[in-house]
């Protein structure tokens, strides 16, 4: 929660004072790229130092070089020599260690609880994320009126003390084997996912559900031009998806899914179409903000399953290398599916982007049931 809860302000105020020093969109583009490049490019060697490494020690270097970097965007903030390359640069920076950090910390999960508990732990997780999310944009924006340099200086605070609490961690890892390194090692993540048809199944199918379904980065045009609301109505529907998915992931953690798991993600899966289509066509902005709720429930259900999928059915000694294919598949979906949703509503025009995105979103749900029928018949997450 403390690292999420900090990448969330500083994502507020590097967004705020990026538009600030340069009144350009296509910058604001450049910074959501020097997030998204670092975890393309370093992906292979993402796996290979997470499997070969102390994996409390990685995430406390990455924590401590974000940490770094807030501290480096308050002290140029407050002198007044942060200029668009150098912001670049840092965001550049965070953006690497978060690489590697994502990755590591979803790979310790499995070391630190039973495999039967692996799913309910993933559900709290989920919660508490989804709780930083909600938390850290409000905190970021409310903190930014005194200035950039106070929200720099909480955001390094918060990173350090992550640090700490993993330093209190005690883990019981037996250290695997380090193979040299190959090209049949760098690629081992890779070819474990397409020999698992469940698994692959399970990550492609959210990809191109997250791909096509993207309304949430239309939001901008729905709450100003099709619902009537100002900034105050933006920040509900942003928050909306927040909503249902912590709400969903708190009662998936008190009560696991037991049986028909591949079934209920196919449907989980059709049900967030279902809620893209109805915030499609809403000219509510009750209805719109109940249809975002939905879709973020939906959406973590599905969430649960697939990372419990990945976790309980890759080998230790291998999940360091899935883990980063995994995360670089969901984050590539949430950034071209942004991408994806401009493109298309420029062409189209908005609603009919949405409601095309919903419909291709169970299109996919439907060719996938045929294509991964391994995945259909999955019956509980049990290891």
């Amino acid at each position: 929660m403390a690292t999420t809860i900090a990448f969330q302000m500083q994502a507020v105020a590097v967004g705020w004072q990026g538009y600030a020093l340069t009144g350009s969109a296509f910058y604001l583009g450049l910074i959501g790229l020097a997030q998204f490049l670092p975890m393309f490019l370093l992906n292979l060697v993402v796996g290979q130092v997470v499997d070969r490494y102390d994996r409390r020690l990685v995430a406390r270097t990455c924590q401590l070089v974000e940490a770094l970097a807030a501290g480096t965007l308050a002290l140029g903030s407050a002198s007044g020599w942060l200029s668009r390359g150098s912001l670049l640069a840092i965001v550049f920076l965070v953006g690497a260690a978060r690489a590697f950090e994502m990755p590591t910390m979803q790979a310790l999960v499995p070391s630190l609880v039973p495999a039967r508990l692996i799913p309910p732990a993933i559900a709290w997780a989920a919660s508490a994320g989804q709780t930083a999310t909600i938390l850290g944009p409000a905190l970021g924006g409310l903190l930014y009126a005194a200035g950039p340099a106070t929200v720099y200086t909480t955001v390094g605070l918060l990173f350090l003390g992550a640090s700490l609490l993993l330093a209190g961690i005690s883990l019981e890892r037996v250290p695997s084997k380090r193979e040299p390194v190959s090209l049949q090692s760098l690629f081992a993540g890779i070819a474990f996912i397409r020999s698992q048809p469940a698994i692959l199944g399970a990550i492609s199918l959210d990809l191109f559900a997250v791909l096509l379904g993207g309304a949430t980065a239309l939001l901008p045009i729905y709450a100003r031009d099709i619902l009537g609301t100002g900034p105050w109505g933006l920040g509900l529907l942003r928050s909306a998806p927040a909503v249902g998915a912590l709400s969903m992931s708190v009662i998936l953690a008190h009560r696991p899914l037991q049986h028909r798991v591949g079934r209920i993600m196919f449907g989980a899966v059709t049900i967030f179409g279902g809620a893209t289509i109805g915030f499609g066509v809403s000219t509510s902005f009750v209805l719109s903000l109940a249809a975002l709720i939905v879709l973020g429930a939906a959406d973590v259900i599905s969430v649960v399953i697939r990372n419990s999928l990945v976790q309980i059915n890759t080998p230790d000694e291998m999940r360091g290398r899935v883990t980063a294919v995994h995360s670089m598949f969901i984050g590539t979906s949430n950034q071209l599916g942004e991408f994806e949703s401009g493109v298309t509503a420029a062409l189209f025009g908005t609603v009919p982007a949405v409601l095309l995105g919903g419909v291709g979103t169970i299109l996919v749900v439907l060719i996938w049931i045929r294509l991964f029928p391994e995945l259909a018949r999955i019956d509980s997450l049990e290891p």
